[in-house]
């Protein structure tokens, strides 16, 4: 079993920055692929980035690309998402996701067998 939990969250004026952070514990050892999702109001819960914990391979959705960064620190077992440029639209619950894959497909909801609680972004115009 693998238990996540996010932090970070809050409220932030339009073009201000966040840094989500995604704890990691339990059994986390060996390959897997962690991701990013949101979901706003009324919504489908949205990708925006997956990392795969051995190679580092990243991967990103276009909504997000050039202004959101996804890390990983493997020693603390923590992954991370870097926001910057942040938009009212951005606002939605953020939530971390685990899976034991080493390749692949790795960015749908589906792919994912561990998810965090979510953590509430909110950005003022």
């Amino acid at each position: 079993q693998v238990q996540l939990v996010e932090s970070g969250g809050g409220s932030v004026q339009a073009g201000g920055s966040l840094r989500l952070s995604c704890a990691a514990s339990g059994y986390t050892s060996g390959s897997a692929c962690m991701g990013w999702f949101r979901q706003a109001p009324g919504k489908e819960r949205e990708w925006l980035a997956t990392i795969f914990t051995r190679s580092g391979s990243r991967g990103y959705a276009d909504s997000v690309k050039g202004r959101f960064t996804i890390s990983l620190d493997n020693a603390e077992n923590t992954l991370y998402l870097e926001m910057n440029s942040l938009k009212p639209e951005d606002t939605a619950v953020y939530y971390c996701a685990r899976d034991w894959r080493g390749s692949g497909a790795c960015y749908r909801t589906a792919d994912f067998s561990y998810w965090g609680q979510g953590t509430q972004v909110t950005v003022s115009s």
